[in-house]
């Protein structure tokens, strides 16, 4: 069979399989490179227990209400007390006493918000997430004490030194007219608010150590201030020495200007009260250790 050189090679190109294309291989681009952020230190350090106890301490309503509760009734009862008084009512009371009267509500509220804190984590479940990040558990003892005790001493200087200034407005032209530059008045407001925030400290360590609000509430009352009224009734002088070395006792010793004749000396009621609050978070911290949460 003849034919044309062009149409022999078309028919041989027919009877072999069409070779197939390759794929169009695509220029590789560099590697991706995973860019490493700064390292993330999960370390429990110090500032980051106060920290954590700070926003845990004001993320509570019962801090707020607490907290504006103390300071209204410490100064609204002071400002009533001091508009009905009349000159001669006050025998054997101290300005600084007759004006600070509401602190003994005030310091009753502070004792509560002091349990809450401590005691109120176990009561909601809460002290188990604080001790599982902070393994060591004193830390989380020893920030509470600190975030705690500072709050309520700022409080507290905050309401003697409101409080002392208004309820002499009313006072003026008494008999318990005084001034903050008169002796032994600034040291007897400081020692008010010192004293009452100690008594605060020892609440939390009273929370920390019976886990139960109502237990240490109850506690705090029974031996804190019932306790020296009723063993101050025996018919003995070491009982007095005794007596004006327990808390509140020493704390009442604080706000004086003049102390009584049953009463400690400013530096040693401040001495008696600090060992009373050491003791009792020490305790607290002793038991913390060797319990089961």
């Amino acid at each position: 069979m003849t034919g044309r050189p062009d149409d022999l090679v078309t028919q041989s190109q027919q009877g072999q399989p069409r070779p197939q294309r390759q794929p169009r291989q695509q220029s590789a681009g560099p590697p991706a490179v995973a860019v490493a952020g700064p390292p993330v230190d999960y370390r429990v350090t110090w500032p980051r227990v106060v920290r954590s106890e700070w926003a845990k301490l004001w993320s509570l309503r019962s801090t707020w209400s607490i907290l504006a509760a103390t300071l209204l009734v410490t100064a609204g009862l002071g400002a009533v007390v001091a508009g009905t008084y009349q000159s001669g009512d006050g025998d054997g009371v101290e300005p600084v006493e007759l004006t600070l009267l509401g602190t003994q509500f005030g310091q009753i509220l502070l004792a509560v918000l002091g349990v809450l804190v401590t005691a109120g984590e176990y009561a909601s479940g809460m002290i188990r997430a604080s001790l599982t990040a902070v393994p060591r558990r004193l830390p989380v003892l020893w920030a509470k004490a600190v975030v705690f005790g500072g709050v309520a001493l700022a409080v507290m200087f905050a309401t003697v030194f409101l409080t002392f200034p208004l309820a002499q407005v009313f006072l003026s032209g008494t008999d318990m007219a005084a001034g903050l530059g008169d002796p032994g008045v600034a040291r007897a407001l400081c020692g008010a608010a010192v004293g009452i925030a100690l008594l605060g400290l020892l609440c939390l360590g009273l929370g920390a150590l019976l886990r139960s609000v109502p237990a240490a509430i109850g506690a705090y009352i029974g031996a804190v201030l019932v306790l020296p009224e009723v063993v101050g009734l025996l018919p003995y002088d070491v009982v007095d020495d005794i007596v004006a070395c327990l808390p509140s006792k020493a704390a009442q010793a604080l706000m004086m200007v003049d102390r009584g004749p049953d009463m400690l000396a400013p530096g040693p009621a401040l001495f008696a009260l600090c060992c009373s609050v050491a003791a009792t978070l020490a305790v607290a911290a002793l038991f913390l250790r060797r319990r089961d949460v």
